[in-house]
């Protein structure tokens, strides 16, 4: 995972705030890009995923909940990978903010680390605005003909075999729904198809500035 290292080390290279930004109606305004890395069973790796994502609407529905000490929310908890964006696979349709859940969810999973880090991009010993969350998929995860999506969420069960997402088809955005009890999609990204072997190991960095 030595280019995913590198992204964390390198504040020149990962920019720290990355100069994208989503602001919600709260005035937040949060900064985010992946990086994944593909390590095949001969220890050949590759950086296969550099790519600015889209902070949802949701997110800040998030935001408002936690702000505000609603009983029961979380933050972030895990990733999900999914093979359902839109387009063709090799350009699929930009995400949009309006997302709600993954189109074709193939698997999440909870963070393999959550990780403060300072200006230098060295890691932190207090909470900063600066975060990154790491995922590794094993060798017989993830696995499959084609990943196009994925996406941070916050749920209100650590096992990621409990779903609840937010079932409307996209665009649809009813205001009326009450979040507290669902899976909320706070960060989605789309992609170029990637994939991913059996045997082989998928690590993706999302960092956030706040």
């Amino acid at each position: 995972m030595s280019r995913i290292r590198d992204f964390i080390s390198n504040p020149q290279t990962s920019k720290m705030g990355f100069g994208v930004a989503f602001k919600d109606d709260l005035g937040i305004k949060v900064f985010g890009q992946v990086r994944a890395e593909i390590t095949y069973p001969n220890g050949e790796s590759n950086l296969v995923l550099a790519k600015d994502n889209v902070y949802t609407l949701d997110g800040g529905i998030l935001a408002a909940m936690l702000f505000s000490g609603e009983a029961g929310v979380s933050g972030l908890t895990m990733l999900a990978v999914g093979s359902g964006a839109t387009g063709s696979s090799s350009s699929p349709d930009v995400a949009d903010s309006r997302q709600r859940k993954l189109n074709s969810e193939i698997q999440r999973k909870p963070f393999s680390s959550v990780v403060y880090r300072a200006a230098d991009g060295t890691e932190a010993s207090v909470p900063t605005n600066v975060v990154d969350f790491t995922t590794v998929f094993s060798e017989t995860e993830a696995s499959s003909a084609g990943l196009t999506e994925m996406g941070l969420l916050a749920n209100t069960d650590s096992d990621p075999s409990v779903t609840d997402p937010v079932n409307e088809a996209f665009p649809t955005r009813t205001l009326s729904l009450d979040l507290t009890t669902k899976d909320i999609l706070v960060n989605y990204l789309t992609f170029p198809v990637i994939h991913k072997p059996a045997g082989a190991v998928l690590a993706i960095t999302w960092r956030l500035t706040f």
